[in-house]
């Protein structure tokens, strides 16, 4: 008989539970159900509860611990790895980046000796006017910030407005403590542009897109994918030189602008006190202001006589031709 309880048991292929049991579960977990919900759930079920969680918690964070070291053993010696490619990366960029350091001090003071022999006068780094910036969705523009300084430290319509990788876009509106700020991306943005490498020129022109594309590049311009796109200056309202972007092709074969100023959130800026150049006045001609005043001369000189007086005689007079025909006409 047991031989046979037991086979039929092992059939079974489990444990049983008794009816009893399991009503009182199915009660337990309705009950539950019904006094989780928060329109029902009592002051005293939920100090129960909450003070249950405050107990449980330390001990459920000290058990996990032992098993997230486990889990974490594996991701760690490969974060080793590539914590020690990288940081041979950074120590390359690092040899490089003083050498650029050099070349660029070097840069800098061939500049200043050349400035100072032709008299250029350029608007210097310390000029720059910084500003927090926020954004404005306002207005009749799309892609614009607002900052918080105006004409009374210093801005004015058209400088350009820079962040710490390259141009951010130009002040189109100011106030006494605040102005607006037109970015590249905005739909009414227009400013001339060119390839470092070529002098390839182009306008860059935004459509409220992250990119902004290239137009009017000619037929066949010289310009290749990564090239560096910087202000040309053309338009005499942003100074040449300017860091805009990189080229990128599109799959309509034309080209858009990965901006340089997207690789930081837009919160701190400069503006760049820029005076833009002048059209030059046109001067009078030499010969017609000579002209102009030996004719006023002449008027003045003839204006002088008295009005008896001979006229003055001619050229033919002086030397005596014409008189002596006279005579001889006189003569019987």
């Amino acid at each position: 008989m047991a031989s046979r309880r037991a086979s039929r048991h092992d059939a079974d292929g489990g444990v049983r539970f008794s009816r009893t049991i399991f009503i009182m579960l199915i009660v337990i977990s309705s009950a539950l159900i019904m006094f989780d919900r928060p329109a029902s759930r009592s002051d005293a079920f939920a100090s129960f509860r909450a003070g249950f969680t405050d107990i449980a918690s330390p001990l459920l964070e000290l058990a996990a611990q032992p098993i997230r070291a486990v889990k974490g053993i594996g991701p760690y010696f490969r974060r080793q790895g590539d914590l020690a490619r990288e940081n041979a990366e950074l120590r390359q960029q690092l040899i490089e980046a003083r050498y650029w350091e050099d070349l660029a001090y070097r840069q800098r003071d061939r500049i200043e000796v050349y400035e100072a022999a032709l008299n250029v006068q350029t608007a210097a780094t310390e000029d720059r006017i910084g500003a927090w910036t926020v954004a404005d969705p306002q207005g009749p523009f799309v892609q614009a910030r607002l900052i918080g300084r105006g004409s009374e430290s210093g801005i004015a319509d058209g400088y350009p407005v820079i962040n710490l990788y390259g141009l951010v876009g130009r002040v189109y509106e100011t106030g006494r403590r605040s102005a607006r700020v037109l970015l590249l991306t905005d739909l009414n943005s227009r400013i001339p542009v060119m390839v470092d490498r070529s002098n390839t020129r182009a306008i860059l022109i935004g459509d409220n897109s992250e990119y902004p594309r290239l137009e009017y590049l000619g037929r066949d311009p010289d310009i290749e994918e990564g090239d560096r796109i910087v202000s040309s200056g053309d338009d005499g309202v942003l100074p040449r030189g300017l860091p805009i972007g990189r080229a990128v092709p599109t799959r309509e074969g034309g080209w858009r602008i990965e901006l340089y100023s997207d690789q930081a959130p837009i919160d701190f800026v400069w503006v760049w006190p820029y005076v833009r150049a002048e059209q030059p006045q046109a001067e009078p001609e030499p010969a017609a202001d000579l002209a102009v005043s030996e004719a006023e001369g002449g008027n003045a000189n003839a204006a002088e006589l008295p009005a008896d007086a001979p006229a003055p005689a001619s050229e033919a007079d002086e030397t005596g031709e014409e008189p002596a025909a006279a005579a001889v006409e006189d003569a019987p």
